[in-house]
């Protein structure tokens, strides 16, 4: 059984006319994975809660009128505008099947290191999230990576560093033991760096003919026109 749960209703409303369902405030949804598409809507506030829990990675028990599904959410369709849910894709699965699951990465205990307590790095992040493959009781929530023992600025994370938990790996075999997780910078340098370019751009700045002082405090024109004479 998972751990989040999520009652729909089937419905009837497809194409333009499922704007009336979010007029009375449900999502439609869809369950793929049976042997047809299931068309479905939840409501609008508990189904953002659950959404917002298990995110792409969690199991969630749907109810559809009734009958039992373990899916997985599989893309969520969001209005540019209003950032409100416009439409929900499940992806129907097995607890018994090995499934793929977006988890993401969180890296703790920085501010413990001495990179950030003695020389003030930042980090700057290259992967935030990553597929895993696993049965569904087996899916973790998220990964973590303890960056405690940083020191140098030089350090990195990377894959290699990414401890996964008994019966789950990682689903993109192109992604290699040195794939950098994440890095450090010393934003103080990086500031004085930024200084100064800034500095030896506006020395370089081109100067106007017309504003350079010929001999005697005379513009180019003048001694030109002097000299004619």
């Amino acid at each position: 059984m998972a751990e989040y749960k999520l009652a729909l209703k089937k419905r009837e409303l497809v194409g333009k006319k499922t704007k009336l369902l979010r007029q009375e405030g449900l999502i439609p949804s869809v369950v793929y994975g049976g042997k047809e598409p299931v068309l479905l809507s939840s409501e609008y506030v508990p189904t953002e809660k659950v959404l917002e829990k298990a995110g792409y990675h969690s199991p969630i028990d749907l109810d559809m009128d009734g009958k039992k599904q373990l899916a997985i959410v599989k893309d969520v369709h969001i209005d540019p505008v209003s950032r409100k849910i416009v439409n929900i894709e499940f992806q129907a699965i097995s607890a018994k099947e090995v499934v793929e699951a977006t988890t993401p990465i969180v890296i703790i205990n920085f501010e413990e290191s001495e990179a950030s307590k003695i020389y003030h790095f930042a980090m700057t992040h290259s992967i935030e999230e990553i597929d895993i493959k696993a049965k569904p009781s087996d899916l973790p929530s998220e990964l973590t990576i303890d960056a405690s023992g940083l020191k140098e600025v030089t350090d990195k994370i990377t894959i290699a560093d990414l401890k996964l938990p008994e019966g789950v790996t990682l689903a993109d075999k192109e992604l290699g033991p040195e794939q950098v997780i994440a890095s450090l910078y010393d934003p103080a340098a990086e500031a004085e760096k930024r200084e100064a370019e800034e500095k030896a751009a506006a020395e370089a700045e081109p100067v106007e003919a017309a504003d350079v002082p010929a001999d005697h405090g005379q513009k180019p024109e003048e001694a030109a026109a002097e000299s004619a004479e």
